[in-house]
């Protein structure tokens, strides 16, 4: 039976853009509390009076401050039923070229982000003996793109930690879940280039899926679900049928078809360089 969210307290990282901004939309319209966390706590606010929300300050890559965010959350509306981990960040850049800034930035806020959230969360919920995590991945998580290694990489652990910490919470009345999308029509992949055979999604279709684990949790959510087995099929390949089916799909091709002028703006914005002096894009 669907668990219903009404009343439910949801915590969302990066919560005031993109699939952040519509999963919370999605639990406002389920009748859920929600708390919204960003870096920028003047958009965070403005977001969060436009759909009805609490808005609090959040940098993921510091553990002090997913404590105070936690501790916020759980005084003003109530102990946290669901933590959703969406923040993320991601660079595309020839391995190479990419500054060592940005690396380091990349695996602070996908993976370190994530897991000083789960950290935060999991001894609160252990001990109500209830709660559910969500943790944002990425079909990336699974295969590794060129053009986005080190956003790969990060993924990837997210995945291994993941899967390693479900684990451990088995009997434990907490439930853990992972979402993996393809690329959805969000700031992150402005300008970046489109496979071939591949859709490309909204936010509001991963704030979907995200709200479908929420009221039926299941471990790994592929989104769109065909993805699911398309995925799977390819660990069973030779590898050189897997490097034929990345080419059929343009998936190597990231580097040549990304438009960086339409990503400017987004990797202005992110506050640090992102490649090393004199590299080429």
């Amino acid at each position: 039976m669907p668990r219903n969210l009404t009343d439910k307290v949801v915590a969302i990282t990066g919560g005031s853009r993109g699939i952040g901004r519509a999963t919370a939309e999605l639990f406002v319209r389920q009748g859920a509390k929600v708390a919204i966390g960003a870096r920028n706590l003047d958009v965070a606010a403005k977001v969060a009076e436009d759909i009805g929300a609490r808005a609090y300050q959040l940098d993921v890559t510091v553990p002090d401050s997913v404590q105070q965010f936690w501790t916020m959350v759980e005084a003003e509306l109530g102990p946290v039923d669901i933590l959703v981990n969406n923040a993320g960040e991601m660079i595309v850049s020839r391995f190479e070229h990419e500054s060592d800034e940005a690396t380091l930035h990349q695996i602070q806020v996908n993976l370190l982000g994530t897991l000083n959230g789960m950290k935060t969360a999991i001894g609160p919920m252990r001990e109500r003996g209830h709660g559910h995590i969500i943790n944002m991945v990425s079909a990336v998580g699974m295969v590794g793109l060129p053009g986005c290694a080190t956003y790969s990489a990060a993924k990837h652990g997210v995945v291994g930690l993941s899967e390693a910490v479900r684990a451990e919470l088995r009997g434990s009345g907490v439930d853990l879940s992972i979402v993996l999308p393809i690329p959805a029509q969000t700031e992150l992949t402005s300008g970046v280039g489109r496979g071939r055979f591949v859709p490309l999604l909204t936010a509001q279709d991963i704030a979907g899926a995200v709200l479908r684990t929420a009221r039926r949790p299941v471990y790994n959510r592929y989104v769109p679900g065909w993805t699911n087995p398309v995925t799977r099929s390819l660990f069973l390949l030779p590898q050189p049928w897997r490097d034929a089916m990345g080419r059929l799909l343009k998936a190597d091709q990231l580097l040549h078809t990304t438009d960086f002028q339409a990503r400017a703006a987004y990797e202005s914005r992110l506050g640090h360089s992102t490649r090393r002096r004199g590299a080429a894009l």
